[in-house]
């Protein structure tokens, strides 16, 4: 696994929790998600999260956003509305903004660090 530092306190832990899509969700597959929720604050959570290939639905709530980077791996963002789709590999950033519908689809196994911000 890969670290996240945190200043004035050393390196951060935490246990894996494990799930799965809803199942009126999923688009493809079933994929296992392990998340490592590696620091919490008040509308905020940051880690590392780790997905095998698959595909579901997504609904963000209009005070929820999101930035990634990707350490391995790939993932597209299909948008619902407007069908622009993007890749985001190992190396890249993303940022799912408040209000986005559409499609998460882990295309190899992916590994990226998470910033979960609600306002």
């Amino acid at each position: 696994m890969s670290a996240i530092w945190l200043a004035g306190q050393g390196l951060t832990q935490s246990e894996c929790t494990v799930d799965f899509p809803r199942p009126e969700r999923l688009v493809n597959g079933n994929p296992e998600r392990q998340t490592y929720s590696l620091y919490e604050h008040p509308h905020m959570d940051c880690g590392i999260w780790h997905c095998e290939a698959g595909a579901w639905n997504i609904v963000f709530a209009d005070n929820k956003q999101e930035f990634f980077n990707v350490i391995e791996g790939l993932v597209r963002l299909h948008h619902k509305h407007s069908n622009i789709t993007i890749e985001i590999g190992a190396g890249d950033a993303g940022i799912i903004p408040p209000g986005f519908e559409g499609t998460f689809e882990v295309v190899q196994a992916v590994k990226k660090y998470y910033v979960i911000v609600e306002v």
